[in-house]
């Protein structure tokens, strides 16, 4: 995707299903990702935002489901979208003292598209995201402004860039630059093809747990670069799931669940002080704002099959999580910090990822 190389172009194949044609959460028809990214010195930074269809969202809902795999972190809109099972703006992800900026910024999206939100009817429900980026990004200058929330809207495209990107450009995966990470796998039920897209934002994990498609990759890097030194786990991950299965808002919240999957999968024990969330929505179900005049019809897929659900979105979310990495560019930022690059110490000390 935009030429980068990721974990598949170093003969790295997670799991058994196939990938969509992007290998991205823009696999599901009518997704799209945008970024802003700030990089200047000591703040090193962004946004980004995930756009769930090309329609007027507000007016057009989506099923949705949120899940807390640890609650270290903080999230904007999640206790509605859980009570009410609907999605109705785009998702924004940015660090942790950006949220007011990237919450205030949607609202403002939102009510220009739509002149009636708390005229002639209820307001809107904005879901926002974050990490702490604090290591390379001076967080307390809280650099994100509205021009940028609203130029990653903007931007958003089925093609995007991944790693030290947007949201991603200050965060740290296994004790290397991490960031942002997408795949996708197609799922075929009765005949008719359905995708699975997932997103992380990656922001935790200890270098000496890393694991690739199972092989021990951290525990070589450790003896080579970090020998004794203790490792901590103070990040986050934020796992956003998109789907074009036909689904109940109560199999969606199980389908997201099982993320934690492919998370465990690249090492994470999901510790204290990382926070884990998944946010997830179909694209099946279109549900009016507007009370129509006739009951609504909603499909759903039998529970029998909700394994291969489970299957994928396990293995997309391991996936994106190593693009994260294997995508992430090398970044100098707040008083000089930095961290290594996977890729680069594959290459240094002659490790195999296959």
């Amino acid at each position: 995707m935009l030429n980068q190389k990721r974990i598949r172009d170093f003969g790295v194949v997670i799991g058994s299903l196939q990938p969509g044609p992007l290998n991205a959460i823009t696999d599901v028809a009518g997704v799209a990702v945008g970024h802003t990214t700030l990089s200047d010195g000591r703040v090193q930074t962004g946004v980004t935002a995930i756009v769930p269809h090309q329609g007027n969202i507000y007016k057009e809902k989506l099923i949705a489901s949120s899940h807390v795999i640890n609650g270290f972190g903080k999230t904007m809109g999640t206790v509605q979208l859980e009570e009410l099972g609907t999605l109705e703006t785009p998702i924004l992800l940015t660090n942790t003292l950006s949220i007011g900026t990237a919450a205030d910024t949607l609202i403002d999206y939102m009510l220009e598209r739509n002149p009636e939100i708390g005229h002639t009817t209820g307001t809107v429900n904005p879901i926002v995201g974050e990490c702490n980026d604090m290591f390379l990004n001076d967080i307390r200058a809280k650099s994100v402004t509205p021009e940028h929330v609203k130029a990653a809207l903007a931007d958003a495209s089925p093609e995007f860039l991944e790693g030290a990107v947007g949201a991603g450009r200050g965060m740290l995966c296994y004790s290397l630059k991490g960031g942002i990470g997408s795949a996708s796998r197609k799922m075929n039920l009765d005949g008719a093809e359905y995708m699975m897209g997932v997103m992380v934002l990656s922001n935790f994990g200890m270098l000496s747990d890393l694991r690739v498609n199972g092989k021990a990759v951290g525990q070589q890097l450790k003896r080579e670069i970090l020998q004794d030194r203790e490792e901590k786990d103070k990040g986050s991950v934020m796992i956003i799931v998109s789907t074009d299965l036909p689904l109940s808002e109560r199999q969606l919240n199980r389908i997201i669940k099982r993320a934690v999957a492919g998370l465990s999968r690249t090492g994470s024990i999901i510790t204290h002080g990382s926070g884990e969330i998944v946010i997830g929505f179909s694209t099946a179900i279109k549900i009016p704002h507007q009370k129509p005049g006739d009951l609504l019809t909603m499909h759903c897929i039998h529970e029998e099959d909700l394994d291969l659900a489970f299957r994928a979105v396990g293995e997309a979310t391991e996936e994106a999580v190593l693009n994260s990495l294997v995508t992430a560019e090398h970044v100098v930022g707040r008083d000089g910090n930095e961290r290594p690059i996977l890729m680069d110490l594959i290459e240094k000390f002659n490790i195999s990822l296959s």
